[in-house]
């Protein structure tokens, strides 16, 4: 799946808090993402599949700001529906599954 195009780039008061596995392969992205319906699911497969430190705390990002993260996330984060899971999301990192939680987006 291609991430959503922004209009816009994100005000940088913006902000987003969001949860994530990192993994190596489309492949591996595409099984998991078959079990996973809910963001507690995500959160409790984090640990034993997610390459990202962020896997101890289930996949927890914080609180996202603009310019911090990968443009392709960051064009998830800031674009795509809220309370459902995304992806695969390829970066240099790896491919993604991205669940957004809530998001804040300042106005220029």
């Amino acid at each position: 799946m291609e991430p959503p195009e922004p209009l816009k780039p994100p005000h940088p008061d913006s902000r987003a808090k969001a949860h994530h596995l990192l993994l190596a392969s489309e492949d591996e992205a595409n099984a998991l993402k078959a079990c996973i319906h809910t963001l507690d699911d995500l959160m409790q497969l984090a640990p034993s599949h997610s390459r990202c430190p962020s896997a101890k705390i289930g996949g927890d990002l914080g609180l996202c700001k603009p310019g911090v993260m990968v443009g392709e996330m960051e064009t998830v984060v800031f674009s795509a529906p809220l309370d459902t899971l995304i992806g695969p999301i390829q970066t240099v990192h790896g491919f993604h599954l991205v669940w957004i939680k809530k998001r804040h987006l300042a106005d220029a």
